[in-house]
């Protein structure tokens, strides 16, 4: 009946952090849909689910640290539980830059948008895609599929130092803006 308990908790843990990376890949999307197309109300809804995002980041940590102090996990147990909390502080960390992609979103409506909006808008899928297969790796258990993800950051990295790059001329031809 105990291990019964047990083996539900650890399915409930990886049960949120599967909806968790699944709220958080929303966020991204639709913060920077709000920032491309200048929606403030789309960008408040990606502040409000920040909330939603925050508590499941609370919740998993508390189940995480019930777990290690009631039941002494051992192996695979172990791993499962200590490689969740720190993806839901991971998570929890995606979740606050779509959020702050949502404020910058509020801040700037009013004013053009840069020429980089394609290049956010390339980033987010890339990310979005990144997190999808990360969540569908966590699930099955795939070394393979999270090693792949892993190695998708560099594309990453050089659009940001693209967009960066842009900016900066941008301001330079500019300072106003």
């Amino acid at each position: 009946m105990v291990r019964e308990a047990y083996h539900k908790d650890l399915h409930k843990l990886r049960e949120e952090i599967l909806n968790m990376g699944s709220l958080v890949g929303k966020t991204i999307g639709e913060a920077v849909l709000s920032l491309k197309d200048r929606d403030v109300e789309l960008a408040q809804k990606v502040i409000d689910m920040d909330k939603e995002i925050d508590a499941l980041d609370h919740s998993i940590e508390e189940n995480c640290m019930r777990l290690l102090a009631l039941q002494q996990p051992m192996a695979r147990d172990l791993r499962l539980i200590i490689s969740s909390l720190k993806m839901s502080i991971d998570l929890e960390r995606i979740g606050d830059l779509a959020l702050e992609i949502a404020v910058i979103t509020k801040m700037t409506a009013s004013v053009p948008a840069y020429q980089t909006a394609h290049r956010h808008t390339r980033m987010s899928e890339i990310c979005q895609d990144m997190l999808k297969n990360t969540m569908i790796a966590f699930e099955n258990k795939d070394v393979e599929l999270a090693k792949q993800v892993a190695r998708r950051d560099d594309e990453i990295d050089a659009l940001f130092d693209q967009v960066r790059r842009e900016l900066i001329s941008f301001m330079i031809e500019d300072p106003k803006r």
